[in-house]
């Protein structure tokens, strides 16, 4: 028996209750950036809720990455980034994602993946992703007509938080979205693979963005990934740690800060 079968019943039920939506739900051309942007904005809220407590809780205090740079963003920064991005999203990230869904067609398979198959494709995704990231960011910082028109909206975040992970040019999120879709088609993912893919990588983002080195954060229990200190150090250098993610590709290419 294949491993991860144990557990097949339980993705396969999963997965009934999502084909049965197929018609109305999974072709909506709409439906990808939206829930794109809804994910975005509820994963970055208990980060507002950090910065709030702040105020009042050293111990929240404590966990801010760049303590000593000041108090952390006030909430009209927060509505003033919410606003760009969602106009982003309307004008750009929603129209692409719409045409992408049409010329796509996707065929959706009548049996959910294993939890091995789901586990395998997730790790895989992510690594051609942090890859192809990683190559792309590179460029965009050493292309200095890049920066200016493409990457350089991203880093007016010296002390970036979390909303400020989307907050960056048109054309850097139709990439990065062209990166992401890239990833799951050259691997071939079973769509639930792919829409976990999607809302780890936002939920990655986000934490990379927000500012605290919290104690349960996933870089302090994989010492492979970065992190938002391994982040926080690229916008503040600019010239280290291009990686999303893992850290192995700037140790490689002798691109590392601590």
């Amino acid at each position: 028996m294949e491993p991860g079968h144990a557990h097949a019943p339980v993705l396969q039920g999963l997965w009934e209750c999502v084909r049965a939506a197929q018609e109305e739900v999974l072709l909506a051309p709409h439906l990808a950036a939206s829930c794109a942007f809804l994910t975005h904005v509820l994963l970055c809220a208990p980060f507002l809720a950090l910065d709030a407590l702040g105020s009042v809780c050293a111990r929240v205090r404590s966990w801010r990455i760049a303590a000593g740079s000041g108090p952390p963003p006030p909430l009209s920064r927060w509505f003033e980034c919410f606003c760009r991005v969602l106009f982003r999203y309307i004008t750009v990230v929603a129209p692409a994602a719409a045409l992408l869904q049409l010329l796509r067609s996707p065929q959706v398979p009548e049996l959910a993946p294993s939890c091995w198959q789901l586990c395998v494709e997730v790790v895989a995704c992510f690594l051609l992703f942090d890859t192809l990231f990683f190559l792309w960011h590179y460029v965009m910082h050493r292309v200095p007509w890049l920066y200016r028109s493409v990457h350089h909206l991203h880093h007016q975040h010296h002390v970036p938080f979390a909303l400020a992970a989307q907050d960056a040019s048109s054309a850097e999120l139709l990439s990065l979205l062209l990166l992401a879709l890239s990833s799951v088609w050259l691997l071939g993912c079973h769509p639930l693979s792919e829409a976990l893919f999607h809302l780890l990588n936002c939920w990655l983002a986000v934490e990379d963005h927000c500012g605290y080195n919290l104690p349960w954060a996933l870089h302090r229990l994989l010492p492979c990934m970065g992190g938002a200190p391994h982040h926080q150090a690229h916008h503040s250098q600019q010239s280290a740690n291009y990686a999303p993610y893992f850290t192995h590709w700037d140790l490689l290419f002798g691109t590392y800060r601590a």
